[in-house]
């Protein structure tokens, strides 16, 4: 059974490093298969995907970051790139993984089908790690997501905290809310709840959740750490970094999620 793995990468120096890290440690790296929209500039000397060019697994979307319209947008353009394959994970471009991650989300998905969840999705917050320590120092409690505060213009903010006794839990554990780094689930999830183009940044999160539930998906946190992720974004360069009207878009993102949640009597959208 394939995986289809979506990655958007801006100027990240961890993206080679990620991919390199996803199939070492996959159980079978021969059913992976990656959309990468990859947002590169030339002074980035590093940023390079030379040794995937031959590589039937990996479906580059190359574009120079002068032209990205920010992260939701590249997202919508990989899933454009689904080719019916049985599962659907997607990632930011700095990642590590255990050992066969693949088979245990997979394992994870075909458990909760068979307690009655036809289509269920893994997502969180997924535990953190630092590319400059050793892998014996990285986080080991899963993590679960909850709701942390609503900002002024009215998009919920989440904030991870530990799975409660996940050393004694067999099975993932029920979640209400979506996380756009991390999430696993069955491969037609691309075409059903396909990221908004037109959103910027935030108010994805929240959306997609609420979207996802309408399909009839059902949202888990993993009760084991399979996968991590950095949070520091330290000597990253972002894509609000390079693009001068990437305020503008945030509040037009701002007022479509207050249409979309009929917020302050701002009435649905068409």
């Amino acid at each position: 059974m394939e995986i289809f793995i979506q990655i958007a990468s801006y100027r990240d120096s961890q993206l080679l490093l990620t991919v390199k890290d996803c199939i070492e440690n996959a159980k079978n790296p021969e059913k992976l298969v990656f959309g990468i929209c990859w947002q590169h500039s030339e002074e980035d000397k590093w940023d390079n995907l030379d040794k995937y060019l031959d590589d039937k697994r990996v479906k580059i979307i190359d574009v120079k970051a002068e032209e990205s319209k920010g992260v939701c947008w590249a997202r919508h353009l990989i899933q454009q790139k689904y080719n019916n394959e049985d599962f659907t994970l997607q990632l930011d471009s700095h990642h590590r993984f255990v050992k066969h991650w693949d088979t245990e989300l997979k394992n994870e998905i075909l458990q909760l089908q068979l307690h009655g969840y036809k289509k269920p999705l893994l997502t969180g917050y997924i535990t953190s790690f630092h590319p400059s320590l050793p892998k014996s120092d990285w986080g080991k409690d899963p993590w679960q997501m909850v709701f942390d505060r609503f900002t002024p213009e009215g998009v919920v903010f989440f904030k991870p905290s530990v799975v409660p006794d996940w050393e004694k839990r067999t099975m993932p554990v029920k979640g209400r809310f979506y996380s756009a780094h991390f999430a696993f689930t069955v491969g037609q999830f691309s075409t059903e709840v396909q990221h908004d183009p037109e959103f910027y940044f935030h108010g994805e999160e929240i959306s997609i959740a609420v979207r996802a539930y309408t399909w009839g998906y059902d949202l888990f946190h993993p009760h084991k750490t399979l996968v991590w992720h950095e949070y520091t974004r330290n000597g990253r360069t972002k894509q609000w970094d390079d693009d001068p009207d990437w305020g503008n878009k945030n509040v037009r993102s701002h007022q479509k999620n207050r249409k979309l949640f009929g917020m302050d009597g701002e009435g649905t959208m068409d």
